[in-house]
């Protein structure tokens, strides 16, 4: 099926390094272990960085079916892309729906601790008292003028932050390590030191998972990557490997500065930057700092990669038009963008206003409601894979790379997804799974009636290849 010259992104402006440092961004290594190390250690105790290594290993093994799916077609629609192709247009459909769903509550969590974060740190070091709504409101319209005006700009401003983010971090957790050196030992990275075993590992293990959400951005700017064939997969695999390197070694570094202290780090709302602070309180505002950039180059890394979930889905004609425009000067999909973004800032400002939940507790709602239909879409995408590979590419399918890694994925992927949905969780998360059963509900019906109503979806889908001519 032919494509729409006027519905092409700007192919070829980025190179490897770019879509690194923007999957790295997207990740937010600061934000993320800041609010989610706590809770980590709260089940699996001393042992704790180990299960933020099983996280990665698990993750790994999500990279490859992505990896896979983009050697032999690559696809800014991803995900929704290649669920699409391989189980038909309804599914596909209704994939982009939960998807562009989840993402959209889950980037609200984002939204919401800039707002937090910032008001923090202008409290502690400035003294003023500005409403985080306000900041939140205020870090999102930079981000969306200059998502919007190109993916150069943008993913070049992503690495900025992101590279003076990572350097703040070593140099904290450095810090950490010659202040602490006496209490240095092999104790957190030893297996016994894990609390109550398998339930232990269990207890922080979404929270893990949930550290590494943003790792397939890079797949999502195929369209616009020089030579995506090779350099998404490489992308996928750098990215994922090297944030878990940088979480276990700050993770062990906050370790040894409470001294294997399990009690007193679960207590920390904020682990890190009280071991920083136990360790070198005259450069605090380091650690404020690191998170100031790193939530920003999130949102940069985000609005740019998970909207254009939904600027694909609308333009392969899975969503309605509108969200399929390019802007004529930029290229870039401008109102998916906008779109995107403001929907996550009216989640988290009316429902932030509206129920009075401060900012981080916000971000734990909504981070968690949000990643289970994201999680939910990584099982089916493992699925999709041997599928996809009988029907389109039988000669090149191996048993082992597109079958039984995937189908082992999707079964570790039920480990975290029990452990968001699981009974007998108190209020508001004991509603969480109600909620996206609705979601799944709805959306299947979605798809349903649309790939009835459009025999053509069949073609659509994927008919954008990243590295193709229109």
């Amino acid at each position: 099926m032919s494509t729409r010259p006027d519905r092409r992104l700007r192919q070829e402006s980025l190179g490897l390094s770019q879509i690194i440092a923007s999957t790295l961004a997207n990740m937010a290594p600061a934000m993320s272990f800041f609010f989610g190390f706590g809770v980590i250690v709260s089940g699996a105790g001393v042992g704790s960085p180990l299960t933020i290594v099983l996280a990665m290993v698990v993750v790994l093994f999500l990279t490859n079916t992505l990896a896979e799916f983009s050697r032999y077609r690559p696809s800014t629609g991803s995900f929704v892309t290649f669920i699409g192709m391989a189980f038909g247009p309804a599914v596909g459909a209704a994939a982009s729906v939960v998807l562009t769903v989840g993402y959209c509550i889950a980037a609200a969590s984002t939204v919401a601790v800039s707002g937090g974060w910032a008001h923090s740190t202008w409290l502690l070091f400035v003294g003023n008292d500005i409403p985080w709504q306000a900041l939140s409101l205020i870090a999102t319209l930079i981000v969306g003028v200059l998502v919007a005006r190109g993916i150069h700009l943008s993913t070049t401003w992503a690495a900025i932050f992101f590279y003076f983010e990572l350097a703040l971090l070593l140099i904290g957790a450095f810090i950490m390590l010659i202040v602490h050196r006496t209490a240095i030992s092999w104790a957190p990275l030893l297996p016994s030191s894990i609390s109550g075993g398998l339930a232990g590992v269990g207890a922080g293990f979404p929270l893990a998972i949930y550290l590494f959400i943003g790792w397939e951005n890079s797949a999502m700017l195929a369209e616009e990557t020089i030579n995506p064939r090779r350099n998404v997969p490489r992308a996928l695999i750098t990215g994922t490997v090297a944030i878990g390197a940088l979480y276990l070694l700050l993770a062990y570094s906050t370790e040894i500065a409470f001294h294997g202290d399990v009690g007193a780090l679960a207590r920390s709302e904020i682990p890190f930057v009280d071991a920083f602070k136990g360790s070198a309180a005259g450069l605090l505002i380091l650690a404020y700092l690191a998170g100031l950039t790193s939530i920003f180059s999130a949102l940069l890394g985000l609005t740019n990669s998970q909207a254009r979930i939904l600027f694909s889905a609308s333009r392969e004609g899975m969503l309605p038009l509108v969200f399929g425009k390019i802007h004529p000067q930029h290229r870039t999909p401008h109102i998916a963008m906008w779109s995107f973004i403001g929907a996550a800032v009216a989640i988290a400002i009316v429902f932030g206003y509206a129920y009075d939940i401060d900012p981080v507790t916000l971000f734990g709602e909504t981070g968690t409601l949000g990643s289970i239909p994201i999680i939910v879409t990584y099982l089916v995408t493992n699925l999709a894979l041997p599928v996809y590979m009988l029907k389109f590419h039988r000669a090149d399918f191996r048993p082992v790379r597109h079958l039984l890694v995937p189908l082992l994925g999707s079964c570790l992927m039920l480990f975290p997804l029990y452990g968001l949905v699981e009974p007998g969780q108190p209020f508001p998360y004991s509603v969480y799974p109600y909620a996206v059963l609705g979601l799944l509900v709805v959306s299947g019906l979605y798809g349903l009636i649309l790939a009835k109503s459009a025999p053509d979806l069949v073609q659509r889908i994927g008919s954008y290849v990243a590295d193709e001519e229109s």
